[in-house]
């Protein structure tokens, strides 16, 4: 994701790349971010830790894991700089962490920065709206055989967004896959359902079953650039407002 960034923030010109950094040890390290990236070098040698490039000015941009993800916050806050986050994973101890830490900066927190998801989510919640209980809740989420956490970070987003829409408690709804002779379905489950197979960017389905009818609602991601794009614009959007932890709604102004 790190090399996708770069590579398309240096082709907009509201954007400039000012540090990339790797993990200590990678052999990129030292190496430019923008030839890193398959481009022309953009003067940005790839550092061992955020403190060494991270500025005021600055809006960090993080798709790592968890522990990670708080480090380089906690790095950000004590620097004043931005933050997008676009890591998934993070136990719910991690989330109020980080919340706690982005809550003094301005920082936009999402699963997924991609536009078509953040759609999604909005008709997700018109359809729970819309669609009586009987309309049997179901979410279905692929990606490649390489993800490490699972079910998606967005799939339980989503989840999130149906029991939101029906006044229900997610975690009491929320049944991540089944096995063996679990009886018949509750009514007010939210099943989540992850599968992982070759190279799948990501698919994400929730289904509304009902009686003589289903109602299917799919996102499909094609390539990781509908991510990269997302947090840039998340990145843009974010830089100029007040400190406060926002949404990918936020940025789309829903």
């Amino acid at each position: 994701m790190g090399r996708l960034l770069v590579a398309l923030a240096r082709d907009d010109a509201r954007l400039r790349v000012t540090g990339a950094t790797e993990a200590p040890g990678h052999a990129a390290l030292g190496r430019d971010a923008g030839e890193v990236a398959g481009g022309g070098p953009l003067g940005v040698p790839i550092a061992a830790g955020l403190a060494a490039v991270c500025r005021r000015d600055a809006i960090v941009l993080d798709f790592t894991m968890p522990a990670a993800t708080l480090a380089h916050a906690r790095i950000a806050v004590e620097h004043g700089a931005g933050l997008v986050v676009g890591t998934t994973g993070l136990d719910p101890a991690q989330d109020r962490e980080l919340r706690a830490l982005a809550a003094s900066t301005r920082a936009v927190i999402a699963p997924n920065m991609s536009v078509g998801v953040t759609v999604l989510a909005e008709l997700v919640a018109t359809a729970a709206r819309l669609l009586d209980a009987s309309f049997e809740a179901e979410i279905v989420e692929l990606h490649h055989h390489a993800k490490k956490d699972a079910p998606s970070g967005t799939a339980l987003a989503l989840g999130r967004v149906v029991a939101g829409a029906r006044q229900q408690e997610f975690e009491r709804a929320a049944v991540l896959a089944r096995q063996g002779l679990v009886g018949a379905r509750r009514p007010e489950e939210i099943g989540i359902v992850g599968l992982r197979a070759g190279d799948a960017v990501g698919d994400h389905t929730v289904v509304f079953g009902g009686l003589g009818e289903r109602l299917e609602l799919t996102h499909r991601a094609q390539s990781r650039e509908c991510l990269a794009r997302g947090a840039l614009r998340a990145a843009l959007w974010v830089a100029s407002r007040p400190s406060g932890i926002y949404t990918m709604r936020d940025v789309l102004g829903l």
